[in-house]
């Protein structure tokens, strides 16, 4: 099936008892057994039917064999990172989300576990900072927040000659699988803060993970079960529902940030854009090559620095000074004054004048109008 008919349907059939045609809510901790051993759920932290429709729905979005449903999309991250032991490596993306930052290095680095990040556009430079105790490689695609652009099929051929192939994990939020499916390109494993683009309504925490290799999924599960970051029926409910209307809702974000995208580029007021679906942008052509769409986030410099790029955040109408990324609504904000303060004074440290955009599913000629006033 299509994608907008999995989107739909996939995980998601008429419930057996009464024929509900959405999945009901199982608000329920318990489950009664026929006899001792005898039932499909015994504890809700251990598996959920609400939870069991959205992670197959989102690895048949993906194009995996497993999906796995978290609280967060932290608690996702913390799941794929248990796979790592002491002395292990792991090299990642120079540019990442800065909670992804901060459990790497305040976190699991007390752990004895190596980090160190890379430009991951640059293919040479992932097979030079590869080491013998590299166990995983970290990838956004685009990143957060400089939208940088990132091979995956580049990067998994790289790994493919290394003596101990490194887990691919890829990072697919700012994309959503409806622009990219990062498991057909080579990754491993595909994680995604559902609070964003597959909510998409700003109304639940979720985070996600997919993978086809069954040993993986059996550890994966077996620590979702053990460490019990579980997200509650309600929230697997809303990401369910959200889903529902990805593929229209992708398209929209996608054209109005091209729109606005374009715009912005054109503004004597704007010193820099950051669009991989701008020509401009260096990494344009291999997003052009593995997405099927550029998506709905932007990030600019204002002329006047980090005062001003402060002001204009502030003075926005429709956009909504607020943190988070991917619902209806359009956000903007500052990220080294708010999403990424844990990334300052490293090497990750993000431009104070750096303003961010989630653009939403508005009216483009009304989100230009507000953004011509708040630049003004």
């Amino acid at each position: 099936m299509h994608f907008e008919t999995l989107a739909i349907h996939a995980g998601q059939a008429p419930d057996p008892a009464y024929g509900a045609v959405m999945v009901p809510i199982y608000q329920t901790s318990t489950y009664v057994q026929k006899k001792i051993g005898e039932t499909e759920y015994d504890y809700a932290r251990t598996a959920n039917p609400t939870r069991t429709a959205l992670q197959a729905c989102i690895a048949a979005l993906e194009g995996g064999k497993h999906g796995l449903a978290f609280a967060s999309g932290m608690a996702a991250i913390d799941c794929v990172l248990r796979l790592l032991r002491p002395g292990d490596h792991v090299l990642a993306s120079n540019d990442v989300y800065g909670g992804t930052y901060r459990i790497f290095e305040r976190v699991y680095r007390d752990y004895g576990i190596a980090f160190s990040f890379v430009e991951m556009g640059d293919l040479d430079a992932v097979r030079a900072a590869l080491r013998s105790t590299t166990r995983m490689v970290w990838v956004e695609t685009p990143t957060n927040p400089l939208l940088k652009i990132a091979d995956i099929a580049g990067i998994a051929g790289v790994l493919a000659q290394a003596p101990a192939r490194p887990l691919l994990v890829v990072d697919n939020t700012f994309a959503s699988p409806y622009l990219q499916r990062p498991l057909a390109l080579g990754a491993d494993i595909v994680v995604h803060s559902a609070t964003k683009y597959l909510g998409g309504h700003s109304d639940v925490v979720s985070g996600l993970v997919v993978l086809n290799d069954d040993a993986l999924h059996d550890r994966l599960k077996f620590l979702q079960n053990a460490v019990g970051a579980v997200p509650g029926p309600l929230d697997c409910f809303l990401v369910l529902r959200g889903i529902k209307t990805l593929p229209l809702r992708m398209e929209r974000h996608s054209a109005n940030a091209m729109r606005i995208a374009a715009w912005l580029t054109a503004h004597p007021r704007v010193a820099q854009v950051l669009y991989p679906g701008l020509p401009s942008h260096p990494g344009h052509a291999i997003a052009a090559k593995q997405m099927s769409g550029f998506g709905g986030m932007i990030s600019f410099v204002v002329k006047g620095g980090p005062a001003e790029a402060r002001r204009v955040a502030e003075a926005t109408r429709l956009f909504a000074l607020a943190e988070s990324l991917g619902g209806v609504e359009s956000l903007i904000e500052v990220p080294a004054a708010m999403t990424h303060t844990s990334v300052a004074n490293s090497p990750l440290a993000v431009d104070p004048a750096l303003i961010r955009l989630s653009v939403g599913i508005e009216h483009a000629d009304d989100l230009i109008a507000d953004l011509a006033q708040a630049l003004a």
